[in-house]
C-alpha cells in the first residue's frame, strides 16, 4: 500500500479572513470515526459555522459539517457531532489562557490531510466591526491599484 504524501484540501473556510482578525494558527490533529474518513476521502465537508471550545482541558470541534457517508450503512456518523481536536496540554493551556483574557475565539480555517492523517488548522481570532473590514476592504484595492502602476510602469505604458 502506498503512503500519501503531501497536503490534500478538504475544505476552506474563505470568509473567515474577512470576518475574523487571526492572530495565531495551530496545526491540530482530529478524532474521525471511518465512515467521516471515507467522507473526507470523497472531498465533502463545510467548515462555514464552525468553531472549537475548550471544555475540561480538551478543545472540541463543533458546528463543522461532514455529510453522511453514501456507502454506510447503521454505522453511519452524525453529520454535525462535536469532534475532538488533538492538542498538546501546553497549547491547550496557552489557548485558554488567551480565550479567557481576552475574549477570542477559535475558527478552523482549514480541514485537510497531511500525509494521511486528517488534519484542522485552527485560528485564534478576534472578531472584525464593520469598519474594520471596510478598512481591509479599502487596503486590498489600494494594493492592487499599485500593483497595476508598477506593472504598467514597467512596460513604459504609463
Amino acid at each position: 500500500m502506498v503512503k500519501e504524501r503531501g497536503r490534500k484540501v478538504i475544505a476552506q473556510n474563505r470568509k473567515a479572513r474577512h470576518d475574523w482578525a487571526v492572530l495565531d494558527t495551530y496545526e491540530t490533529g482530529i478524532v474521525l470515526t471511518g465512515t467521516e474518513v471515507k467522507s473526507l476521502r470523497q472531498g465533502k465537508a463545510q467548515l462555514v459555522d464552525g468553531f472549537a471550545t475548550v471544555d475540561d482541558g480538551e478543545v472540541w470541534l463543533r458546528n463543522v459539517h461532514i455529510p453522511e457517508y453514501t456507502e454506510g450503512t447503521w454505522t453511519n456518523h452524525e453529520p454535525r457531532r462535536s469532534r475532538k481536536l488533538l492538542l498538546h496540554k501546553h497549547e491547550i493551556l496557552r489557548l485558554i489562557g488567551k480565550i479567557k483574557e481576552s475574549g477570542l475565539s477559535l475558527i478552523p480555517m482549514s480541514l485537510y490531510f497531511s500525509d494521511g492523517k486528517a488534519k484542522v488548522e485552527l485560528a485564534l481570532a478576534r472578531g472584525k466591526k464593520a469598519h474594520d473590514k471596510r478598512q481591509d476592504l479599502a487596503k486590498r484595492d489600494a494594493d492592487r491599484e499599485m500593483q497595476k502602476a508598477i506593472g504598467r510602469a514597467r512596460k513604459g505604458m504609463r
